[in-house]
């Protein structure tokens, strides 16, 4: 039996249906929800991706503050922009897009801005929340990773789930999201033991590693999940995800297909929180 392609690309536009027509109720109350992204220098794949935020903030009536800024930017001048975003009634999410040039500190501009805007959900005050089950902002590709399990109608409670990857932008926060859904988790990384073997145990198996096809399809338990978030680039155009796709699709019940799987979520989660922010700005 062939696996259940779980396609990111329809769920991701039901979520965008849902955004919109959500925004649409908000602005009759004379409310806009507000996405403020900065990029800084020219990397090409970040302005594609900011981009692509403002091109959907738009289609959905949101309000879109884009500010692109050179590479030479100061860490001072950086962070003054943060603080007049953070101070602007218009902007419920900021999104400071990564990676930063090398002479700006990544953790002090994170840090700085305001708990209550981080769309990212990458403040060390909004990581805090999500360990204790309370989240506010919660990270994008990780809440979209649920949101895909939901859509499937997957139960984590009981399951085993093995995560391939320990970063804080993907592999702790999705292990902790799975653990508030009553999965046993185990996260993985380059020194696990007899890491296949470990793999094989998973009925979900989230890899977010970043290394091509780096999870085999004879690691794959039959019947298991398969969420691939890795995305790496093979030669001139192909792209591949961290686990190998064709074999694992003979032996998983569902899958996420790289592209178009996890990568659209990311967006549309990123809007789902800036929504969020806007709704609880709505209440105080």
């Amino acid at each position: 039996m062939a696996a259940q392609i779980i396609d990111g690309k329809a769920i991701a536009a039901k979520v965008r249906g849902r955004i919109g027509s959500t925004v649409s109720t908000l602005k009759e109350q004379g409310i806009t929800p507000g996405l403020a992204v900065v990029l800084v220098g020219d990397d090409p794949a970040s302005r594609v991706y900011v981009g692509m935020k403002k091109k959907m903030c738009i289609e959905l009536g949101m309000y879109s503050a884009d500010h692109e800024l050179p590479a030479s930017t100061t860490e001072a001048e950086l962070l003054a922009l943060i603080g007049q975003l953070n101070a602007d009634t218009r902007v419920h999410g900021i999104l400071v897009q990564l990676p930063l040039p090398d002479h700006i500190d990544t953790d002090k501009v994170l840090e700085a801005i305001s708990p209550d805007k981080d769309a990212d959900g990458f403040h060390p005050y909004n990581v805090g929340r999500l360990m204790i089950g309370k989240p506010t902002f919660q990270p994008c590709t990780p809440y979209g990773v649920m949101v895909m399990l939901d859509e499937i109608g997957y139960d984590l409670k009981g399951k085993e789930v093995v995560v391939v990857g320990r970063s804080n932008i993907v592999g702790k926060p999705v292990a902790l999201m799975c653990l508030s859904r009553h999965a046993t988790v185990t996260i993985c990384h380059s020194r696990t033991k007899d890491l296949p073997d470990v793999v094989r145990r998973a009925d979900v198996v989230i890899a977010a590693v970043g290394k091509a096809e780096m999870v085999k399809g004879d690691w794959i338990k039959p019947g298991a999940v398969v969420i691939d978030v890795g995305i790496n680039r093979v030669g001139e155009k192909k792209l591949v995800g961290d686990v190998e796709y064709a074999a694992a699709a003979e032996r998983a019940s569902a899958i996420t297909p790289v592209p178009g799987g996890v990568g659209p979520m990311t967006i549309a989660m990123l809007l789902q929180n800036t929504l969020e922010s806007a709704q609880r700005a709505a209440t105080r």
